[in-house]
């Protein structure tokens, strides 16, 4: 009769699990939400960056 506590703690032991879960998905895929578009725009953009480095770094050798 006394385990009525024990699911409510167990309860919110799952939820607090499943939030971390669900915020470690969402970080992994490092998006943030974003469409395909605007991530390969995003993309392209660090792309130009690096390259923009690596020639100068290519220049003053």
């Amino acid at each position: 009769m006394t385990r009525g506590n024990q699911r409510d703690l167990a309860r919110a032991k799952n939820l607090k699990k499943q939030q971390e879960q669900a915020k470690k998905k969402a970080s992994a895929t490092g998006n943030g939400g974003m469409n395909l578009e605007n991530r390969k725009h995003r993309d392209a953009e660090v792309m130009r960056e690096k390259q923009k480095k690596a020639a100068e770094k290519a220049e003053k050798k």
